[in-house]
């Protein structure tokens, strides 16, 4: 049978499309991709440390695509992206070397797998409490009288507020020119406590050396252990938890996905477990989705997507679950199921981004005759 890099025609075809899905939201979300590469890999019944290699190298690739047009539109603190890059670079090596560890005992498969369904899980209810949470605070603001721009303590008039309280974040320069509605809240409450050494970030705000180097090495460990690029984790992490703006934190992270595949992808290379040929179909397909799904940011809300984005995290983790269950039931229509719904589920996402872009673009391109 004829062959394209050792790939059936309709399984090359296959990853074409799926490196498609995973480049749109790379480009847009800044993560999305590696975290439903690997997966889909074990399931299509590849060697763990295959897998994750290959998905690595993936992530590279698409990195460098989805960073490249984030810089062009000022987004990407390569100073951040730079202090975070030792943890990244230890995270990664103790976590390659635990998987090869548990793949000579035989069990690398089953806890990779289990680790997948909770972490998917857990980022996917924040992700879908956080857009349902978001809606609901913009709507109480469009009710409330007392809220920012009414009430006398609130942000535009309180004496101890972010604009003015001298113990508050933005009081010295913790949160620079950065308006603090731009920064979560639990952000906002990491920043207050200045340890020592802190630096200065691209938005004028400071952080601690110390947090920019725990984020790194959980990302990187988290990286080198289920072979994602960690922009599912790090993305959330330098917002949640270093307090960077969301349009920075996307690029920033995309830039920390370009560092941590270069260092996962030499890590298994040396090894020998990537599938060039893999690899080779899903940069075929993300080398447009990147740049279409980078693009969508100019044009697309992205609390209208979020949500959407969140539950495909959770139909991930179930269908990861029921995957696990067909390794272990002997039960190969699980193992069809859990494809489908892996599939289906980033199907729709990406579709969802597309549509709201393409509306967006006939609604600007309507206007603009009219102006």
């Amino acid at each position: 049978m004829f062959e394209l890099l050792g790939l059936s025609p309709g399984l090359f075809a296959l990853f074409v499309g799926f490196g498609f899905m995973v480049g749109v939201f790379f480009g847009f979300f800044g993560m999305g991709g590696s975290f439903l590469v690997t997966p889909a890999l074990l399931i299509l019944g590849y060697p763990t440390p295959v897998a994750i290699g290959s998905s690595m190298a993936f992530v590279f690739g698409t990195a460098v695509i989805a960073t490249l047009k984030h810089h062009d539109a000022g987004q990407v603190d390569y100073r951040l992206g730079a202090l975070m890059f030792v943890g990244i670079t230890v995270g990664i090596e103790l976590g390659s070397r635990l998987v090869f560890g548990l793949e000579v005992l035989g069990i690398a498969s089953v806890v990779v797998g289990v680790a997948y369904v909770l972490l998917l899980a857990a980022i996917g209810i924040l992700f879908t409490r956080s857009a349902m949470n978001d809606e609901a605070e913009g709507n109480g603001t469009k009710e409330g009288g007392d809220e920012t721009n009414g009430g006398g303590d609130e942000a535009n008039g309180g004496g101890d507020e972010a604009n003015g309280g001298g113990d508050e974040v933005g009081s010295d320069g913790a949160a620079g020119d950065v308006p603090d509605e731009d920064i979560p809240e639990i952000a906002r409450k990491i920043k207050s406590y200045r340890v020592p050494p802190m630096m200065a970030l691209a938005d004028g705000s400071e952080a601690s050396l110390w947090t920019i180097s725990g984020v790194g090495g959980g990302v990187g460990l988290i990286s080198g252990f289920l072979g994602v690029g960690g922009g599912f984790v790090r993305m959330p992490a330098i917002y949640y938890v270093i307090g960077t703006p969301l349009a920075a934190a996307v690029g920033t992270s995309l830039f920390g996905g370009l560092m941590s595949g270069a260092v996962g992808a030499f890590t298994y290379g040396r090894a020998g477990v990537i599938d060039i040929g893999i690899v080779t179909a899903l940069l075929l397909g993300s080398s447009l989705g990147a740049r279409i799904g980078s693009g969508a940011t100019a044009y697309v809300d992205e609390d209208d997507v979020t949500i959407y984005f969140g539950l495909m995290l959770l139909a991930a983790s179930l269908a990861v679950a029921l995957g696990e269950v067909s390794r272990w039931l002997s039960m190969p229509v699980l193992d069809r199921i859990s494809f489908v719904l892996l599939i289906g589920s980033a199907l729709f996402v990406c579709a969802v981004i597309l549509y709201h872009g393409a509306l967006a673009v006939r609604e600007r391109r309507d206007v603009a005759p009219s102006a």
